[in-house]
């Protein structure tokens, strides 16, 4: 327990100079972009010279980048960072958005552990049948699909064809927040008419998002399991006459590590697809907010999106990290 406890303390001070990291490369790549923020946020060309020097100095866009960088995020730490775009603080837009974000990608995540898995365990016990060829196959579909052209047909199939989806806004979400995520909280709370509306609003959505993952799962699942199955110790077993159970058993333990480490990287991966999920089916989230806001060279609502997005990664692998040493002691060392 004592060395679990310093393992967790080494990746959780990680998180700062990871946070800061990410943070900082992303604003100087908006940085050193040659455009005029501040005559975009006073309002365009249109913009009078007294209003843009307004927005130059109340964001400090006169002094040197360091000082810029600070300020936005001493300002986002505290509240106090207003976005141009929508005159509220960015840490209200961010509270607003990422909770329909966070819905689609639970969505997401589900298809992938519904799909990815079963199919990959299935291809590994039928290798070289039919079936291994027919996971390998969708597999290879799944990793290649463009998320935007699988957004469309399905769109066409099921909102204009069949009439059973719909495309606009989301459900509102539950009187009484407990987890911040509306299906879950809707569930809670027992009302099941609100937790269906969000079911029939993002099953759709998070099918899109998460089919690339569940190809991506099924590959993975299906080679760390056969390697595992091929290992020295698998063969000692057999010759020691263990039952077939307890040869799974100690495969899936230990082909459960690689599979840990792609399930993790797949949940922060469908962040970063998310923007062109929520623009096709027109869900408010924090991916749409995320394009307006680089459209707009928006330096106050980028540096947010980029601290969530990397708080939700860095977490990821923190939570990917204590299931390692669960699964595996010899991590903690």
């Amino acid at each position: 327990m004592a060395e679990l406890k310093r393992f967790l303390v080494r990746r959780l001070l990680t998180f700062i100079p990871t946070i800061i990291g990410v943070t900082l490369i992303t604003f100087l790549i908006a940085y050193v972009v040659p455009a005029d923020p501040a005559r975009a946020w006073a309002g365009g060309e249109k913009a009078s010279t007294k209003a843009v020097e307004l927005v130059k100095e109340r964001y400090h866009l006169n002094d040197p980048w360091y000082v810029q960088y600070a300020f936005l995020v001493q300002g986002l730490f505290t509240g106090t960072l207003i976005n141009p775009q929508t005159q509220n603080p960015v840490t209200y837009d961010l509270m607003k958005y990422f909770p329909n974000t966070l819905e689609l990608a639970v969505f997401a995540f589900i298809f992938i552990l519904l799909l990815g898995i079963p199919l990959g365990f299935i291809s590994a016990i039928k290798k070289d049948t039919v079936l291994d060829m027919g996971v390998r196959v969708f597999a290879l579909i799944g990793v290649s699909t463009p998320i935007f052209w699988l957004g469309y047909i399905l769109i066409w199939v099921f909102f204009v064809n069949l009439r059973i989806i719909t495309i606009a806004g989301v459900p509102p979400p539950p009187e009484i927040t407990i987890t911040g995520l509306p299906v879950l909280d809707a569930l809670l709370q027992g009302d099941f008419t609100l937790f269906w509306q969000h079911v029939q609003r993002f099953w759709l959505p998070g099918f899109v998002l998460g089919f690339m993952g569940a190809g991506v799962v099924a590959r993975f699942v299906r080679n760390s399991l056969l390697e595992s199955l091929s290992s020295d110790y698998i063969e000692y077993l057999k010759a020691k006459g263990v039952s077939k159970l307890t040869l799974w058993r100690h495969a899936l333990k230990n082909a459960l590590v690689p599979i840990v480490t792609v399930l993790g990287l797949q949940f922060g991966a469908l962040l970063s697809g998310a923007p062109i999920t929520e623009i096709i089916f027109g869900i408010p989230g924090i991916g749409r907010y995320a394009v307006l806001a680089i459209q707009n060279l928006n330096f106050p609502a980028i540096i947010g999106v980029t601290f969530m997005f990397a708080m939700v990664y860095v977490t990821a692998n923190l939570i990917v990290d204590i299931l390692y040493a669960i699964i595996d002691p010899r991590v903690r060392y």
